[in-house]
């Protein structure tokens, strides 16, 4: 058998699972290769913003970014890398001592100067949440815009409402669609907004190493690395990471409702949507006739991971005194892997849209089938000031459970039930009881959320 670490792509850790619960680019963002890249670049910037504060040399900054990024990271052994680090905790330490080997001269020095190895993770975090998250926000915006077009297309396609998985009133597909858009994209927009900071506090937070020029080769640091700049050290502050994991699993959430939907509604008994894939897709080992919703089972799949991996982050913001033992390496592989099923998860939602098809026609039979009970409240509404809320409610009620019980639809019987037929047309109650008369304000909901998503999309990014 070959060696399985050479066989794997990047970003993977099974090349049996991964393609289901890493799919899409996110993972390639997140993995081995992104992480060396975010502490060179690290690395690269501290010293060019040493010599911007004119701390060091320029020539020096030169040399050592030279080392980083001369012939990027595959002049590093990951796989070393990953072994030295069992012996100081971290993959930082090993790094920062390739990198001096690299460096030509006086320049090696000054490798990692007023740097501690938390600052190499936890800056390269926020690098690699930078990257990954405009992977991530490209795959909804591609599921948003499916769904403004669904919802756009189909803002008059009646369908029945399900509350508690029982036949409600009628709505439409479109508003359904709408509900959909609105949920991601207020999923992205919380996580666009979350603010990335730079990490650079010396060994304890406070740069002395660096007298008074600290703050100022942490402003240059920031700017360089295009993150954010905090007001100091966040070290045992892990509210950076905790909002960073909030918003991903809110967006998990969010997938994980829409892909739930359109599994119900791709169901036999439903058959309202269906995934049309390439050949192959959705079949059985053993069942010729499945055409499974695949791509949606997927995304559920994934998307329901986040949730303990949020618990995994959230658990572990307890850091004690200026530096944690074990909270903060806890943090690491939750933060990869949720990075990776919340990128699979969108992945596999955007898969599942491209390929979703819609039935109107099974939507209207699906809404018929109560031969117009699901309306049978507009009946004793209309009557009510003619006959009485009672008379009218105990009218219409033998009625529906006649219809219901003896398999004919509810306007036969209205018109021939004594009080009913008496004060209405068989032309009134038919109009009563057409689903497409009784659909409130879902226009007006449809039409809102489009435009809410049409100005977000032509407002200047960050």
């Amino acid at each position: 058998m070959s060696d399985r670490a050479s066989e794997l792509g990047p970003g993977q850790s099974s090349m049996l699972f991964d393609p289901l619960v890493a799919a899409g680019p996110v993972a390639e963002h997140v993995g081995d290769a992104a992480w060396l890249r975010a502490m060179l670049d690290f690395e690269a910037a501290l010293a060019a913003a040493q010599a911007d504060a004119g701390l060091i040399d320029r020539l020096h900054a030169e040399r050592i970014e030279r080392a980083c990024h001369h012939n990027g990271h595959d002049d590093y052994d990951i796989a070393e890398l990953g072994r030295a680090a069992r012996g100081a905790g971290n993959p930082a330490a090993p790094l920062v001592r390739a990198i001096t080997e690299r460096v030509e001269g006086a320049a090696a020095r000054y490798v990692h100067w007023g740097a501690t190895s938390q600052d190499v993770v936890d800056t390269a975090a926020m690098l690699v949440a930078a990257r990954a998250r405009m992977a991530l926000l490209a795959d909804v915006e591609a599921c948003t815009e499916t769904l403004a077009e669904l919802a756009d297309e189909h803002a008059a396609t009646v369908q029945v409402a399900r509350t508690l998985s029982q036949h409600a009133l009628p709505t439409t597909f479109g508003l359904v669609a709408a509900g959909w858009l609105t949920s991601l994209d207020t999923a992205a927009e919380r996580l666009q907004a979350v603010r990335l900071p730079v990490q650079f506090g010396g060994a304890v937070g406070t740069l002395a190493s660096l007298g008074e020029s600290g703050v100022e080769v942490l402003a240059a640091l920031a700017a360089r690395l295009g993150l954010a700049e905090p007001a100091l050290p966040w070290h045992t502050d892990r509210t950076p990471v905790a909002e960073l994991a909030g918003a991903l699993g809110g967006l998990a959430g969010a997938v994980s409702g829409v892909a739930r939907s359109i599994v119900t509604l791709t169901q036999t008994d439903v058959g309202e949507l269906r995934e049309q894939g390439p050949p192959g897709s959705g079949g059985s080992s053993t069942m010729p006739h499945k055409r499974n919703p695949v791509a949606a089972v997927s995304a559920l799949a994934c998307a329901k991971q986040a949730p303990g991996l949020v618990a995994d982050l959230l658990a572990a913001m307890e850091h004690e005194n200026q530096r944690a033992s074990g909270a903060w390496h806890a943090e690491w592989w939750p933060l990869i892997q949720l990075w990776r099923v919340c990128g699979s998860a969108v992945h596999w939602l955007r898969t599942s849209l491209d390929r979703l098809r819609v039935d109107a026609e099974r939507m209207r039979q699906n809404l018929d089938r109560g031969g117009g009970v699901l309306l049978a409240e507009r009946i004793t509404t209309e009557l009510a000031p003619v006959v009485g809320r009672l008379a009218a409610h105990d009218a219409v009620t033998s009625c529906c459970h006649r219809a219901l019980d003896e398999g004919v639809p509810l306007a036969d019987v209205l018109v021939d039930d004594p009080l009913v037929g008496a004060h209405l047309s068989r032309e009134r109650i038919e109009r009563l009881l057409d689903p497409a008369d009784y659909l409130g304000a879902a226009p007006v909901f449809v039409r809102r959320a489009l435009e809410k998503y049409r100005r977000r999309k032509e407002e200047p990014c960050g």
